[in-house]
């Protein structure tokens, strides 16, 4: 899909994919009405045979279309969920060390503070333009210093401390899975797929004898409109960090104003 349709507001890119489809599916049917389908004998029940195979096909390319469509759901909500889970990790680090002696304590919270208003101010945006963020190793590698040079004193600091360690390893793996995820989406095969499946599901509509040139133009425009909404809805989640609806960075923002900056 076209890059610069993912960065549009949600309404404007419903109406061009519908405009788009609906211009392309009529115009077929007009060509296909004055220089293909006379050129064809159409007898008796020919409509009843156009019409199995419309139902045969609209129900293989509705189950693929609906398996795609689930797929990327669930991969944009893996995506939030992702976030989520980061999120947290950050608060639980940032909990954590609440328990080390000074000035470590101040140090690392610091870097977490920082870490926090880098994911918001600075990944995010890239991250919704469709490039992958860059930074924010430093900091991380400034606060597994300051974890890795700590040495426990007592029995609680040592459990203490490998709590610590245990939410800062799962900070990283959730960051680099967020990473990952940034240019996830469907393979340009998969989309080849819903294209060539839209045109054939359509392109057999315009075979029905019908005599009333309007009313075949609805039914075309019906079920151009059907698709158009299921591919608007494949386009909308297919990207989950990229464009105007994308995954939002909210659950850093709470962490950040609810928890480590609560106490300023």
């Amino acid at each position: 899909m076209p890059i610069w349709l993912y960065q549009t507001r949600p309404l404007y890119a419903a109406i061009v994919i519908m405009i788009v489809i609906e211009t392309i599916s009529l115009l077929g049917l007009f060509l296909a009405r004055h220089f293909l389908i006379r050129r064809f004998h159409a007898s008796e029940g020919i409509n009843d045979a156009i019409s199995g195979t419309v139902q045969a096909i609209g129900v293989f390319y509705g189950i693929t279309v609906g398996l795609i469509a689930v797929a990327v759901w669930n991969t944009y909500s893996q995506a939030g969920d992702l976030v989520s889970r980061e999120a947290a990790s950050i608060g639980a680090i940032y909990r954590d060390v609440g328990g080390y002696p000074s000035p470590l304590r101040e140090q690392m919270r610091s870097h977490i503070r920082e870490y926090t208003v880098f994911v918001i101010e600075k990944a995010w945006p890239e991250q919704r333009t469709g490039r992958v963020p860059e930074g924010g190793v430093e900091i991380l590698d400034e606060l597994q210093s300051g974890l890795f040079s700590f040495e426990p004193s007592t029995q609680g600091q040592a459990a203490l401390h490998a709590e610590t360690l245990r939410a800062y390893n799962n900070l990283i793996e959730y960051r680099r899975l967020r990473i990952d995820a940034v240019e996830s989406g469907l393979s340009d095969v998969m989309w080849a797929v819903i294209w060539a499946g839209a045109i054939i599901s359509i392109g057999v509509a315009y075979f029905f004898r019908i005599d009333d040139a309007k009313l075949h133009a609805l039914l075309v425009a019906l079920m151009a409109g059907f698709l158009a909404i299921v591919i608007f809805m494949i386009v909308i989640n297919d990207k989950p960090f990229y464009g105007s609806v994308s995954v939002s960075a909210d659950p850093y923002k709470i962490i950040l104003e609810r928890l480590i900056d609560r106490g300023k």
